[in-house]
């Protein structure tokens, strides 16, 4: 469960119980039902807080579960009072209920900051939440929500589907949404007009093809990453296969007995094959783009540093499927694997990568033949029915709505590996630039980033002077990440993060987590943050940016930077 409800502001709240009274009559009711609902959540969400051995947690700020039972002892009075006016409101909702006007999505739209009121939708109603922003549990995360729906939100955090919550958001009711306000009619001439939906809490990059990357800061609230906040990485429009039609094509050895490609159906796959999984992580070549941009502007999208995430995935060995189709590890003349997609343009160009055939034999790389991710069919954004999953490996080669596979001398004459997913000198500009001269990206180097707190946010420490960092750490080929350095202080000195991940024999395929709970001076006003990762291998991270540029704006792994300013206006 995402940690929505963060315990260090239930605590602030119940600290305030005695200048309730200062409040509005309103706002004394609006705040009694905060409360309320905060205890209830601080209960239901307690396994879910952050434990090293398990996943990431809430900025609990070091507040105690005793802390918690001590404050709600006082207030007795509260829920004497409550119980009281809820009988009172009781008997007033048995008169007629208000008239209220209509609106529009667009309408709604444009209420997204203080200035202007903050709305949202739920359920075909509008509400101004306004000021509730500053009663939330969660903090200012419900503004991920503003000038939209409630409804993909509360998806992900279910703690919200409640009669309390539902009691509190009513007061806020100011309007419904018009009932000829419809979504717009699908353009079946846009090759795009199929695409799935998707979470809207992601930030998009492009729209067509769509790619988008989580906020950071949900992106490490969990060791997987659930689906929805996946990050997602498309080429071209996402295609529409009915699976139970589907064919996967392997094109036979030269001289094989078979003589025709061996073809297999998604059920062929699942019975004829024993089922393998893998927890490995994913990321774009371009993850962290946006830093590249700032030295100097690149060709490619503007990633930031969350075009990472990390999945379980289950299918069958792509070795075991090779040897059915009759290659063997020590075959002649034979040096790649070509992967070709069911995505395609309108030329009909399909999506192309390939690896080594040695990688692919491997009985220790783990390349899988994917039809679910985290327990379920692949979702249609992330390759439905079928995708190659290359652990260690840039996502450009784990090619999605995989169609056919070829077994070959040569690389794949596919653009995507011929022409782009390169690294280049910084001084290589789009005139002289040879693509044939530099090899095609595969393992990627050691990388860490910081996702909480976010850049140029304000953040209290707790009681004991501590703040808290959060972040991620991989690094491609198996290796697996054995330390985080982290400071506070722009590099003057550094301190050691706690990781958090799987522990596991043989190759590492998936990040880790890691967390930072040190305390700063008290006349610190600005930090800057810092923070550098090193593998197994001892591959270090570069320490800026600039000596790593390249036009395509790929391969930024510097040290992750940010600066964040210090309040202590509570303490």
């Amino acid at each position: 469960m995402f940690p929505f409800f963060d315990l260090g502001y239930n605590m602030t709240l119940l600290c305030r119980v005695p200048s309730v009274a200062l409040c509005s009559l309103a706002r004394q009711q609006r705040l009694q039902k905060q409360l309320l609902m905060s205890a209830r959540m601080c209960t239901a969400t307690n396994e879910s807080r952050w434990n090293p051995s398990t996943e990431s947690g809430s900025r609990t700020n070091g507040w105690k579960w005793g802390a918690t039972a001590g404050a709600l002892l006082g207030l007795g009075s509260f829920l004497i009072f409550d119980t009281q006016r809820r009988k009172v409101a009781q008997a007033e909702s048995k008169e007629a209920a208000p008239s209220y006007p209509q609106y529009t999505r667009e309408d709604v739209k444009k209420h997204t900051s203080p200035s202007d009121r903050i709305w949202v939708t739920y359920a075909g109603e509008v509400f101004d939440i306004t000021d509730f922003v500053e009663l939330h549990p969660g903090g200012k995360r419900i503004l991920l929500a503003a000038g939209g729906a409630l409804e993909p939100f509360w998806a992900l955090y279910g703690v919200h589907k409640s009669e309390h919550v539902m009691e509190i958001l009513q007061e806020y009711k100011v309007g419904v949404l018009s009932a000829d306000d419809k979504e717009e009619p699908s353009d079946i001439s846009d090759p795009y007009s199929g695409d799935p939906s998707r979470h809207p809490i992601l930030k998009v990059n492009s729209q067509k093809p769509f790619n988008a990357e989580p906020p950071p800061e949900l992106l490490t609230e969990n060791f997987i990453t659930p689906n929805e906040l996946f990050f997602k990485r498309n080429h071209l429009p996402v295609p529409d296969i009915n699976p139970e039609e589907f064919q996967l094509i392997i094109e036979s050895p030269p001289g094989a007995k078979r003589g025709k490609p061996l073809k297999l159906s998604l059920k062929d796959l699942k019975t004829k094959f024993s089922r393998h999984e893998v927890t490995a992580t994913l990321q774009c070549a371009g993850n962290r783009r946006s830093e590249m941009n700032a030295i100097k502007i690149v060709k490619g999208l503007d990633w930031g540093t969350a075009a990472i995430s990390t999945a379980k995935w289950a299918g069958v060995r792509l070795r075991d499927v090779l040897l059915d189709a009759g290659y063997t590890e020590d075959m002649p003349n034979v040096q790649h694997v070509q992967f070709e997609g069911l995505d395609q343009d309108i030329t009909g160009t399909k999506y192309g990568a390939s690896i080594s055939f040695k990688r692919a034999m491997s009985k220790d790389h783990d390349v899988l033949l994917a039809y679910e991710m985290n327990g379920e069919a692949l979702p249609k954004d992330h390759g439905f029915p079928l995708r190659v999953i290359v652990p260690g490996v840039v996502g450009a080669r784990n090619v999605k709505w995989l169609g056919r596979i070829i077994v070959h001398e040569e690389e794949s004459s596919s653009h995507w590996q011929q022409n782009d997913y390169k690294g280049f000198n910084p001084c290589v500009d789009w005139d002289t630039v040879d693509f044939t001269s530099a090899p095609a990206i595969q393992d990627l180097p050691v990388q860490s980033a910081i996702t909480d707190p976010r850049p140029g946010e304000t953040i209290t420490p707790d009681d004991d002077g501590k703040v808290t960092i959060k972040g991620y750490a991989w690094s491609g080929g198996g290796r697996e990440i054995v330390r985080v350095d982290v400071s506070l202080d722009g590099g003057k000195t550094w301190k050691v993060a706690d990781l958090i991940g799987e522990q596991k024999k043989g190759p590492s395929w998936a990040w880790k987590l890691w967390k930072l709970e040190a305390a700063i001076p008290l006349e610190e006003k600005e930090m800057k943050v810092i923070c550098k990762a090193v593998d197994s291998s001892y591959n270090v991270q570069p320490d800026t940016v600039a000596p790593i540029w390249n036009l395509r704006g790929v391969l930024n792994n510097a040290w992750h930077r940010i600066s964040v300013k210090v309040s202590r206006d509570e303490h």
